[in-house]
């Protein structure tokens, strides 16, 4: 198994499905998942700029496409609530997916939506995109605000329901608030390593430290921007790169993948936090090439069970504890 924790699926799905085209997912994605051997992931609902300007309007319009298409192929999905159902989707050959939310805008300040989000199958969620928000503050936010008092009663609902609380996007201020009101292992589902890139977006040491001694796991990203400072190197190598130094300061059972590929989104939507309209990494620039990333790590010495761990332990470790069964 390969479990990627994240991609933008959903939105994909809506801006297709209000298109006029149906499955889209076994029509545009199945294929190319099964060609990378990526069988099970976080697919999160996205607010995409810049339809993210009325983000209740737009949840709603992802949450509806989102829910037409899983019934409507419940042949190739199998939603994960609980962590039984991994072995289900494995046992029944369907894609292992869990809903996810990334950035909550659209509650505003309405905790008990967490609720009613938890009810439809939400497991996973991030309190903010890079937007500063009700809840929390993004990386394009106020560098010395983090979390508001809803947010804490974010974190500690979505500890509550059993869902995994995500630090990616937060702004450090938010990320060390999210520390202080956490008790159980969070993920940073898609974030790289600021020693290597230095984007906001990208984690210090001490933040990746920080999130192994709390039990959780950092899942790499293949998005170019955060891979390198100089654009010849934001290839496929130098992606490597920052797993090598993520395990090598948080150790190998807190590192996964969670590889936001952008291939899929539209040019419009990527102006808005792309230095490029695409802002794919050389040599790995969709979902199909994972079995490349695999390669590399073999040749770069990785032992089968660390491959293993990486692919898909360290992620679904955190699914049993978090997930109520």
């Amino acid at each position: 198994m390969i479990f990627d924790a994240h991609g933008d699926i959903w939105t994909d799905v809506t801006v297709k499905r209000q298109d006029g085209m149906e499955d889209v997912f076994k029509s545009y994605h199945l294929e190319r998942y099964k060609k990378g051997g990526v069988n099970g992931g976080i697919f999160v609902i996205w607010l995409d700029p810049p339809n993210d300007k009325n983000p209740q309007k737009r949840a709603f319009e992802i949450i509806e496409n989102m829910s037409v298409e899983i019934t409507s192929n419940q042949d190739i999905f199998k939603v994960i609530r609980k962590y039984s159902d991994i072995k289900e989707a494995i046992d029944t050959n369907r894609f292992a997916v869990v809903i996810g939310s990334e950035g909550l805008s659209y509650i505003d300040e309405n905790i008990d939506l967490l609720n009613v989000l938890y009810m439809l199958g939400l497991r996973h969620a991030t309190l903010t995109w890079n937007e500063q928000n009700k809840l929390a503050t993004g990386v394009k936010g106020d560098p010395n605000r983090g979390l508001t008092k809803y947010g804490v009663e974010a974190v500690k609902r979505l500890e509550q329901l059993g869902m995994i609380v995500d630090v990616s996007h937060a702004n450090e201020k938010s990320f060390w608030d999210i520390c202080e009101v956490a008790t159980r292992p969070f993920i940073a589902s898609h974030s790289n390593c600021r020693a290597l890139c230095d984007s906001p977006r990208n984690l210090t040491d001490v933040q990746l430290k920080e999130i192994g001694k709390k039990g959780g796991v950092v899942g790499l990203n293949a998005f170019s921007d955060f891979v390198s400072d100089k654009k010849d190197e934001r290839d496929i190598e130098h992606l490597a790169n920052h797993l090598d130094h993520m395990i090598e300061v948080m150790g190998i059972d807190h590192v996964g993948f969670g590889f936001d590929f952008d291939d899929y989104l539209a040019g419009e939507t990527m102006k808005f936090f792309a230095e490029d309209e695409s802002a794919s990494t050389i040599g790995f620039e969709n979902i199909i090439k994972v079995p490349k990333l695999i390669e590399i790590m073999e040749n770069r010495g990785y032992s089968k069970e660390d491959i293993e761990k990486i692919k898909y332990k360290n992620f679904l470790r955190i699914i049993q504890e978090i997930f109520k069964d």
